[in-house]
């Protein structure tokens, strides 16, 4: 835990080192299109992995809706 809070810090500190702001990449609509590409597809994997756990006797997984 205490690495991966690390290494996320060591990649803002690059970041802001080159000048990006992530602010204006989350506000820019290439940035809000991406967002919203990634978590279409988190949801689409869920639903995959959910249809497919329901299949599987004596297990099953919450629906996201």
């Amino acid at each position: 835990m205490i690495r991966t809070v690390f290494w996320f810090f060591v990649l803002f500190l690059a970041l802001s080192f080159f000048g990006i702001s992530i602010q204006s990449i989350v506000d820019s609509p290439a940035g809000q299109a991406n967002i919203d590409y990634i978590v279409s597809l988190a949801i689409l994997f869920w639903q995959w992995l959910v249809a497919f756990a329901n299949t599987l006797p004596n297990f099953s997984l919450p629906t996201y809706q």
